[in-house]
C-alpha cells in the first residue's frame, strides 16, 4: 500500500487534469471574481479552498 501526500485530498472520482494549487496539491477552488476582458477572454480569480492560496486564471473559448 503506497503513502499519498497528506496534503492532498482524495479526488473523489475526478479526472486527473485541470488547475491543481502550486502550495497543497488541492483541485478544489473557490471563484472570487469573474471578469471579461477583450476579445471574448475571461479572467477569474481564485482561492484554494484547502490552503488559501489565490491565483489569476485566463480563459479563452475554444470554439
Amino acid at each position: 500500500m503506497s503513502k499519498k501526500n497528506a496534503k492532498t485530498p482524495p479526488s473523489w472520482g475526478r479526472p486527473n487534469y485541470g488547475l491543481e494549487c502550486r502550495e497543497c496539491g488541492c483541485k478544489e477552488f473557490f471563484t472570487l471574481e469573474t471578469r471579461p476582458i477583450w476579445n471574448g477572454r475571461i479572467r477569474r480569480r481564485r482561492e484554494c479552498r484547502h490552503c488559501g492560496k489565490r491565483v489569476t486564471t485566463l480563459e479563452v473559448r475554444v470554439s
